[in-house]
């Protein structure tokens, strides 16, 4: 069973998930610039791409991940000052070998 940390702050909430599996589940092209990734993880935003993401590993795995309740004890999380997804960087990271 694989766990996954779901961060929330006082407006948003996040799901911590390594990039390498994102591009092992096929779907590391298609994480909206609303979500965030630092030092080979990605944090990917709870409207939409943690549906692509639940759809992805239900489809690969069998199973739902299961979430593990982080809540960020200051207003504003510090995910939101991290890099913004893109598609594009991600796949230079990927390239470089740096993810």
């Amino acid at each position: 069973m694989k766990t996954f940390d779901y961060i929330q702050d006082g407006g948003h909430g996040w799901i911590k998930t390594p990039i390498k599996l994102l591009v092992e589940l096929g779907i590391h092209k298609e994480i909206s610039h609303y979500s965030y990734y630092r030092d080979g993880f990605a944090y990917l935003e709870e409207d939409c791409d943690l549906t692509r993401f639940f759809n992805a590993f239900n489809a690969r795995f069998g199973f739902d991940p299961k979430l593990r309740d982080r809540v960020a004890r200051m207003k504003r999380s510090k995910i939101r000052s991290y890099y913004c997804y893109t598609p594009a960087i991600v796949e230079n990271l990927i390239n470089m070998g740096a993810v």
